[in-house]
């Protein structure tokens, strides 16, 4: 959210808008307008780059220890992908400064090739989400959100890694700021020789092949024209290259490389009636797969994405306030080896979203959303949303919505096997959010329900290839709960985070659980600090897992407990000196079949502030 020189002041604590003396406060600046909105009615979990820091190897090892979604990695650094509420990972949108960035030939983004540093911070928000943030938002959405402060000098940041298996991570982050003009460049490289040795029965596995790099630039800039008006600009650069592991020494090493480019500019006005941010946007995604890593490229792909998105909002008075955000993409795809020649798609969305204030203690929130998805018939969407504090150590929330995922280009386009007549998944989701709190305690408990159907699968026809069709009606409920604590007293700081969901997902027609989606998992983080010493610990349980779709148990993924420790103390004020360890238990653990996680490891690192 922009807070400027205005009358108008959007308070998350209370959830209305006050009117007041105008005054001068330090504006930060947030590229995703929505996001701060969200929070109003949603529980978004905000990681920090302090708290990336404590499982910086990559996204997924962030995810899997510090929120409730389940990460299938092929190896660590490999692909990678997630599932909320049982979900499939095209059913999780991945969205970056509010622009969604699912590739257009998966539907999905690959977790490890998405930067973990460079953000300011990484926002993640189960639940359905598509009247905002569009196709693919069924079980959840990950947010990589950039902000910019003004008034605020010169800051800079050095983060160095060494760790096990010849990993290196560097992140290096400078800014600065006046009144008028605010600027950000940061820039990130990881590399790895990633060949760990796991003990396992009969023989033990050791991870060949599985070497991996990437680099991330990043750079922001913003200005302010007048008190009401600032124009600013962000773009990324990634570049990323994985080696797949391979089981046997008798296999050919097989390699993927992947870059892309993104690039936002935003035009933001407010008044004291309304507010307004323009952005025009560009995206694109480059890749290519080497089945010999001697030879050239057996397939790839190029996507670009040029998209318009103008979010108006008005303000009637202090109860209501009225919202409406209106999109247009132009997708454009070329591949290589697929059968996808030269494709393209324009796509559209109208939204409409009411929020309604009748008291400080109740807001409530109602939309609709229409897409128009090139030759794909796209579901109205609606979305409703509640919160009550019926008690000062109690508030209610309701969450209603229709989601929806159009078809990737591969659905439509691969060939052979291509089908322009898919209709797109949707899903209708239900939840109560109960929270309490007392004191320093916090507890959440989140039971939902979610009815998927026209899932696409791809299944193999009588001419001897696969193509895919609408046919999986799958329901998924469970709970979410989470507990937190935290306390100050003197020079001591404990911080303990503790979460549990248990994930009921069938498809209805086998009446068996979906393939690579836990019943239960469980994760903890417990944090604590003395003056300039810092220690934590994070543990994590995930009960046993099918990777088929007939709950075989003999090729189901055991149960498993992993533990991580780590331990900073800062010195001279600005520079912290940190140790990890890794599965200190050494234990074996798989979340893709065949392809165990690394046992005990450890790492080191620097940080300074400047």
């Amino acid at each position: 959210m922009n807070i400027k020189r205005s009358l108008v002041l959007f308070l998350s604590s209370y959830g209305c808008f006050l009117f007041g003396q105008e005054k001068a406060v330090d504006t930060i600046y947030i590229f995703d307008s929505q996001m701060n909105k969200v929070k109003q009615f949603h529980p978004v979990q905000t990681i920090h780059t302090e708290d990336a820091e404590k499982n910086s190897n990559n996204l997924s090892e962030l995810l899997r220890f510090q929120s409730s979604i389940y990460i299938k990695e092929n190896g660590r650094g490999a692909v990678s992908s997630p599932s909320f509420r049982g979900t499939t990972a095209q059913q999780t949108a991945f969205v970056w400064n509010g622009i969604n960035i699912n590739s257009n030939f998966l539907g999905q983004g690959d977790v490890n090739n998405i930067a973990l540093f460079g953000y300011d911070q990484i926002g993640i928000k189960a639940g359905g989400g598509s009247v905002t943030y569009g196709s693919g938002a069924i079980g959840g959405s990950i947010h990589m959100d950039n902000s910019l402060s003004f008034n605020k000098g010169f800051h800079g940041t050095l983060f160095s890694e060494a760790g096990s298996f010849n990993t290196y991570n560097n992140f290096v982050k400078g800014s600065y700021s006046n009144d008028k003009f605010s600027f950000k460049v940061s820039g990130n490289y990881s590399v790895s020789e990633n060949e760990y040795e796991v003990n396992k029965n009969p023989k033990n596995y050791i991870n060949r092949n599985g070497e991996y790099y990437n680099t991330n630039f990043n750079v922001a800039a913003a200005y302010k024209l007048a008190p009401n008006h600032q124009v600013s600009w962000i773009s990324e650069w990634f570049n990323g290259q994985q080696h797949f592991p391979i089981l046997f020494e008798s296999e050919t090493k097989t390699k993927y490389q992947t870059q892309n480019v993104r690039s936002l500019i935003s035009w933001d006005w407010n008044t004291t009636k309304f507010n307004n941010s323009f952005k025009a946007a560009y995206t694109e995604e480059n890749f290519e797969y080497f089945n010999d890593i001697d030879r050239p490229k057996f397939s790839g792909g190029t996507g670009k994405n040029y998209i318009l998105k103008n979010d108006f909002n008005y303000f009637l008075n202090s109860k209501w306030n009225f919202n409406i955000i209106g999109e247009y993409q132009h997708n454009k795809g070329e591949g290589y080896g697929s059968g996808i020649d030269k494709v393209h798609r324009n796509m559209g969305s109208v939204v409409g979203l009411v929020r309604y204030f009748p008291t400080s203690d109740l807001r409530l929130e109602a939309g609709i959303r229409q897409d128009y998805v090139g030759v794909t018939k796209s579901p109205l969407l609606f979305s409703f949303s509640g919160k009550w504090n019926a008690l000062h150590w109690y508030n209610l929330g309701l969450s209603i919505s229709r989601n929806f995922r159009a078809p990737s280009f591969n659905d439509l386009y691969w060939r052979p096997g291509g089908n322009e007549n898919l209709k797109p998944e949707t899903s209708y989701q239900f939840e109560v959010r109960n929270q309490f709190k007392t004191g320093d305690f916090k507890l959440s408990l989140v039971p939902y329900y979610m009815d998927i159907r026209d899932m696409i699968r791809w299944l193999q026809t009588p001419f001897g290839y696969p193509s895919p069709v609408n046919t999986d009606h799958v329901r998924s409920y469970g709970v979410e709960t989470q507990a937190e604590f935290t306390k100050r007293f003197g020079k001591h700081f404990l911080n303990v985070g503790l979460g549990y969901t248990y994930t009921n997902s069938q498809d209805l027609e086998k009446k068996k659980q979906l393939m690579y989606v836990p019943f239960h998992k469980f994760n903890g983080n417990i944090g604590y600090q003395y003056e300039f010493i810092k220690v934590y610990a994070q543990g994590l349980f995930t009960g046993l897992t099918y990777t088929d779709s007939n709950e075989k148990e003999s090729e189901a993924l055991k149960e498993y407990f992993v533990m991580n420790a780590g331990v900073g103390a800062t010195f001279l004020k600005n520079y912290t000196l940190g140790f990890k360890i890794n599965n200190i238990f050494n234990q074996t653990y798989y979340t893709m079949f065949a392809y165990p996680l690394p046992g005990r490891n450890y790492s080191v690192n620097l940080n300074i502030n400047f």
